[in-house]
């Protein structure tokens, strides 16, 4: 799910040489499988760069290429498309048809499903641990979204529509004016940028990957310095250290926003940092986010998706004025996708500011009440 986790080397080359390495294969013929792999899947023009210069989409496929350098005829795959963009995604399909037409045996455990409709020759879901339905060939692609959604299942085939074009206005609202972020010695990530993020709606954030939607984030939550530029809330403008805990960020990583021994403890720790009360107690917040059976367990034991939900709970806890979320269903099936819809709703009513940061479409759509695209 997040290919950095797995990543031995700085660079590409090594990486994919690093599995046949460790087979004791000799350097004429790692070089000859790296190249080869390279040339297969279309990525001669990755070689030798930094593993730290890559988009998502990159990593996903440097990750698959040291796999298939290794002569290996099974790929387990979790959740690969959780944070690729929509050009990134379809990389990754085309990518595991090559595998496929190379007669590798490819498993996705996955909760998107809408790039594998005419790559999957069989579906199986799972419910606690068994296999409930099993689909196969043909009758994968004329499932309808509602037959999906009745199984609990994402859609197969995604809505067009996007909520673009839709103005906010600089009353009421998180009014960014002539913004620039950059990092030292690179040139500026953002530039010039002006934005009204109103609370009466629930603003999306598009764009490829490595497009500053992250580091715009950041910077708004105050977690990083603005080069220039002006960040008000309601009219009233805020410097740096000011927007802490005005602004609340959920991040893509929830792991390095988890703190305490279990999860009630996160909330008790978000309780003590807050000015304000949220008007729920503990109990209430993770019953909201189907956490509350989960309230001694260690936060790192959590699966990705929980850990998503206990970071949501952490900010309501917290009542912020705004809560900017990144990438808030990686790792989201469609019921708790449904259910982060509800909850980011009840912000809204409630005239929290909601900014979302995200690559699923899917969720977007149902939503969202405008979108911005950087």
């Amino acid at each position: 799910q997040n290919p950095n986790s797995q990543f031995i080397n700085v660079d590409t080359e090594n990486e994919i040489a690093f599995g046949c390495e460790n087979l004791g294969l000799s350097r004429e013929e790692i070089k000859r499988r790296v190249m080869g792999v390279s040339e297969l899947l279309g990525i001669n023009h990755l070689l030798d760069k930094s593993i730290f210069s890559l988009s998502g989409g990159e990593k996903q496929i440097i990750a698959i290429a040291s796999i298939y350098a290794m002569g290996v005829d099974v790929f387990l795959m979790d959740e690969p498309s959780a944070n690729l963009d929509e050009k990134s995604t379809k990389q990754l399909e085309h990518v595991i048809n090559i595998l496929k037409e190379n007669g590798k045996t490819i498993i996705v455990a996955e909760h998107r499903l809408h790039y594998l409709r005419d790559l999957a020759d069989r579906l199986i879901i799972l419910d606690k641990g068994e296999i409930v339905h099993q689909i196969h060939g043909e009758t994968i692609k004329n499932l309808t979204t509602k037959e999906l959604h009745d199984k609990g299942l994402r859609a197969m085939v995604l809505e067009k529509r996007m909520p673009y074009g839709t103005t906010a206005s600089a009353n009421t609202s998180i009014l960014v004016e002539n913004l620039d972020i950059g990092y030292k010695n690179h040139p500026p990530v953002i530039e010039d940028f002006y934005e009204c993020f109103a609370s009466s709606m629930i603003n999306g954030i598009v764009g490829h990957n490595g497009r500053g939607k992250t580091t715009f984030a950041k910077c708004l939550c105050g977690m990083l310095n603005e080069s220039s530029g002006t960040i008000s809330i309601n009219g009233k403008p805020y410097a740096r250290k000011k927007r802490l805990g005005k602004i609340y960020m959920v991040l893509q990583n929830t792991t390095s926003q988890l703190f305490a021994d279990s999860v009630i403890g996160e909330l008790a720790l978000a309780k003590r940092t807050s000015k304000e009360d949220c008007g729920y107690n503990h109990d209430q917040v993770l019953e909201m986010l189907d956490l509350l059976h989960l309230k001694e367990r260690h936060p790192m034991s959590l699966s990705g998706g929980e850990k998503q939900r206990l970071a949501i709970a952490v900010g309501i806890v917290q009542n912020a004025e705004a809560m900017v979320l990144d990438e808030p269903t990686s790792g989201l099936d469609y019921s708790n996708m449904l259910m982060v819809k509800k909850i980011l709703k009840m912000l809204k009513d409630k005239g929290k500011y909601v900014i979302i940061i995200t690559h699923d479409h899917e969720f977007l759509t149902t939503v969202c009440d405008r979108v911005i695209e950087l």
